[in-house]
C-alpha cells in the first residue's frame, strides 16, 4: 500500500520537480 502510494506521487505532475532525491519506501524498517 504505502509503495502503491509512492509510485502514484512519483508519476503526478506534484512530483515533476523533484530531480535528485532520494526517496526510501521501506515500511518504515
Amino acid at each position: 500500500d504505502e509503495i502503491a502510494s509512492a509510485i502514484a506521487w512519483l508519476m503526478s505532475p506534484e512530483a515533476s520537480y523533484t530531480t535528485g532525491a532520494v526517496l526510501r519506501v521501506s515500511g518504515g524498517r
